[in-house]
């Protein structure tokens, strides 16, 4: 048998105790639980009563620390909302509809979030109106053509 041969052989069987490529050489795995984040995990969970009324006492007392801690993960911090503005757009071409609205956020009329939304949507209709426009051209090239 050549050196060639050999080599081949011996690269096609798999030494005794050994997986198959992509399967798993423990496919049970650890059980669930059974790690050290989880049993420290259930340990404070069993205490989550007694720590929560601890911390609470502190609050009352005046330690503005544990107060902010339970304020914020109780109640959802406040997110800044804009009103609704009224913009009034002009008939012209995408263009003068976004200076438009850069405009209006220019002189204070319109939050800078608002005039942002409102350019993305602009942007979109472009794109959207770009697409209605070859799908058109496509349809009279292919029936100038004779294809269908």
């Amino acid at each position: 048998m050549s050196k060639g041969k050999a080599n081949m052989t011996a690269a096609k069987k798999r030494p005794p105790g050994r997986w198959k490529p992509g399967e798993s050489g423990n496919p049970k795995g650890r059980t669930r639980g059974s790690g050290e984040v989880s049993k420290i995990r259930a340990a404070i969970a069993a205490r989550v009563p007694e720590l929560l009324a601890k911390l609470m006492a502190q609050a009352l007392a005046g330690d503005t620390s544990a107060a902010r801690l339970l304020l914020e993960r109780a109640i959802a911090p406040l997110k800044a909302a804009e009103q609704p503005q009224a913009l009034t757009l002009p008939d012209g071409s995408l263009t003068d509809q976004g200076r438009a609205v850069l405009r209006s956020v220019a002189i204070g009329e319109l939050a800078p979030g608002q005039g942002a939304a409102l350019l993305g949507a602009i942007g979109t209709l472009a794109r959207v109106s770009e697409i209605d426009e070859l799908e058109s051209r496509i349809a009279a090239l292919e029936q100038k053509h004779g294809n269908t």
